[in-house]
This record gives structure tokens, sequence and C-alpha cells, in this order.
């Protein structure tokens, strides 16, 4: 199964009702460090490997980057790493700004 699509405003009802969901930030340290989606976890070619060993196979990953390009070829890569439930976040950070003001 390929990674889908998911659009910030269902992720933000995702957020609100406290779904079980793994919420990956893939843009550069500085960027995270400024600013990130409430609950992301940076992770980056330094780290990446530790989380997909510790990584639950069966919780939807959602992956965000800058503005939703990058983090289709990430959500298709950890599709392959045997996670099965992978989004890539639509218009990425900029988009996610955009509706949580």
């Amino acid at each position: 199964m390929a990674f889908e699509h998911l659009s910030c405003h269902t992720l933000k009802l995702w957020l609100d009702k406290s779904e079980n969901i793994e919420l990956i930030d893939i843009r550069d340290p500085q960027s995270y460090a400024a600013e990130h989606i409430p609950g992301a976890k940076h992770i980056g070619n330094h780290n990446v490997a530790s989380f997909l060993k510790d990584a639950d196979p069966q919780r939807p990953l959602v992956v965000c980057c800058y503005h939703g390009n990058s983090s289709q070829g990430a959500a298709d890569y950890f599709n392959q790493q045997g996670i099965e439930q992978c989004y890539s976040l639509d218009g990425g950070f900029e988009s996610w700004r955009q509706i949580d003001n």
C-alpha cells in the first residue's frame, strides 16, 4: 500500500480528538526548534534508524515538511520500511500555520 495524502484540516481534527498517530517533522533542526506542530518529533538522517527500530508499524504516521513535497518521498520511504499507514501532510508546515491561528 502506498502512502496517502492528508489535509491540514484532517490532521487538526485527529489531533483535537487525540487520535493515536505518530507525527514527524523532517524539516531542518533550526526550523523545527523555532516552531513545529504540537506533538511532532524531529526526524533526520541522524535519528531515522532509531526511530524505525522503535516505531509501531501499525500506528499511522504523518510526515510534515515545509510545503508538502519532501514529505511525499519520506512517507513512501517509511511505508517501504514496513509502516502500514503513512501520510504526507499536504501543504506542509506552511499550510498548517495558516489553519492553526
